[in-house]
């Protein structure tokens, strides 16, 4: 009796332990065709002798002992190793090639993982060896505009839209090279904005740049939109060139930034590509050539006071970029997209030759306050019979952030960038700006008017990515400022409303379109 209770309890323990066995049939194939992989070696993760192989047929069997971890490693030479959960008897284990082709059929003989990282509101992708990196630009704002437009002469719309709505890819490769494409789809339009290449040197001072992209001349042009004080850029950046096709070169180090360049025609906007090619065609005219240099020293003197001087300079000839071969014309809308007329307008002006064009700033950051200022003119140099034609203009602003926060500013690039916040929950910028443009000159018997504005902004930085921006403007034309001749600038001498400003009645300072205004913005960069 007693050997036979005794042979029933180690029955039943044999059986509790078979039970608890997991015996696992499967089959390895190839992810890219589904044949079959033979010789894949299925070994359980902990356990240094529990394998199978898989036949030619790629199936395989493997026991599963009790309290196990269930998880089997399946290696295949020439193929990524996989990780599976066995978690039934049956499984169909498809693993990946190591090498592999890309979209063109080639054999991709490099491969690198990337890391991803929230940095400062930007998403970017880079390995751990900082080789490569990728990340997204991408910056909505919607604007809306009220007009104080009571003591107005010409009727001003109120209204909102979409101010910017761009997206552009930005990449480091090879630790040295960069690339950067960025479009613009406002006003539901498709506008090519930066498109080059950027070589740097391995000390990080040196770069070289070749495509679409801003010239480097001044401040507040080459400032990005994301770190604007106001919503839009002062009058007289109207003279700055943005962008254009050509190649330059950037030194820079902590103490100062010298760039300079060579720069063809415009190509982001279709109309300036329709004008190069059809001249190109019918008068086999050449683009045109500028050259463009911009010298900064930005000490930082102590731990909180940034210093910014410089200036830059550029020789221009005509553009076939431009509507008509050698005539010229500068316009400018009053701080504001919402109001869409063109108070100052000099019209297009022929004999052009070639253009100067040169500037002054200056900034000083200390902590939380921020002064800037700006000093540009521009010469037209005309053919026999044309008197040269001049213009200027300035900005002044000053900003406070109330709570604490910093400017920062970028040495590379010679501009300042995204603030630090005061608060956790955001920081508050109080700012100022006086700016003023003249495209008067009589000598020539251009008139294009002249105008002073006078900006009152508040902005929230909430985070990173959202801003919040309200402007207060007031602008004050003078009586030539009409527009190309379609918009009031006084009255006759019968009271009625014209565009004359020969035959106004106003007295000397009083004509022109005066109004106030006052703007907002929801702005999200990510």
């Amino acid at each position: 009796m007693k050997h036979l209770v005794l042979n029933l309890l180690l029955s039943f323990m044999a059986l509790g332990a078979f039970a608890q066995e997991l015996k696992v049939t499967g089959q390895v194939l190839n992810a890219n065709d589904n044949t079959p992989i033979a010789n894949a070696e299925i070994r359980l993760k902990g356990a240094i002798n529990n394998s199978a192989k898989t036949d030619v047929n790629g199936t395989f069997t493997i026991v599963i002992p009790a309290n196990s971890s269930k998880m089997l490693l399946v290696s295949a030479e020439n193929f990524d190793p996989k990780e599976v959960d066995a978690n039934n008897a049956t499984l169909i284990v498809k693993m990946v090639p190591a090498e592999r082709v890309n979209q063109y059929g080639k054999a991709i003989k490099s491969r690198t993982a990337l890391a991803i990282e929230n940095r400062d509101g930007v998403l970017v992708f880079e390995s751990k060896d900082g080789q490569f990196k990728y990340w997204l630009d991408t910056r909505l704002y919607f604007d809306g505009a009220y007009f104080f437009d009571k003591e107005a002469l010409n009727p001003i719309g109120n209204g909102v839209s979409v101010r910017r709505a761009r997206f552009a890819l930005k990449a480091d490769l090879w630790e040295n090279w960069y690339g950067e494409i960025d479009l613009d789809f406002a006003g539901s339009v498709v506008e090519l904005k930066d498109a080059y290449l950027k070589y740097t040197t391995d000390n990080g001072k040196l770069n070289f740049k070749v495509g679409h992209f801003k010239e480097g001349f001044s401040i507040e042009s080459t400032t990005t939109s994301r770190y604007l004080m106001f919503m839009e850029r002062s009058l007289v950046n109207e003279f700055a060139p943005s962008r254009h096709m050509g190649i330059n070169g950037t030194y820079g180090n902590k103490l100062f930034t010298a760039i300079a360049g060579v720069h063809f025609n415009q190509v982001g906007e279709n109309e300036q590509v329709v004008f190069t090619q059809d001249k190109n065609k019918d008068q086999g005219v050449d683009e045109g050539v500028s050259t463009t240099g911009r010298l900064v020293l930005h000490p930082k003197i102590g731990e909180n006071l940034q210093v910014h001087l410089g200036g830059g300079a550029s020789y221009r000839t005509p553009k076939t970029s431009w509507e008509t071969e050698q005539a010229f014309r500068i316009s400018t809308r009053s701080n504001t997209t919402i109001n869409r007329k063109k108070y100052l307008d000099t019209d297009e002006f022929g004999g052009v030759n070639n253009q100067i064009l040169a500037n002054g700033e200056l900034a000083l950051a200390y902590k939380n306050i921020l002064l800037q200022g700006e000093y540009m003119m521009t010469q037209f140099n005309r053919k026999e019979g044309f008197e040269t034609a001049k213009f200027d203009g300035f900005y002044a602003q000053m900003a406070y952030l109330i709570f604490g926060g910093k400017y920062n500013y970028n040495h590379g690039e010679a501009e300042f960038t995204q603030v630090s916040r005061g608060k956790t929950w955001g920081d508050l910028e109080l700012a100022f700006r006086f700016d003023y443009l003249n495209l008067n000159d009589f000598k020539a018997q251009i008139y294009g008017g002249s105008a002073q504005g006078y900006t009152v902004g508040l902005n929230y930085y909430a985070n990173d990515n959202v801003k919040f921006m309200l402007n207060y403007v007031y602008m004050d034309h003078d009586r030539y400022a009409n527009g190309k001749g379609k918009l009031y600038v006084g009255h006759d001498a019968t009271g009625k409303l014209t565009s004359d400003y020969k035959v106004i009645t106003e007295a000397a300072g009083l004509g022109g379109d005066d109004f106030g205004f006052i703007q907002a913005r929801i702005e999200i960069d990510f």
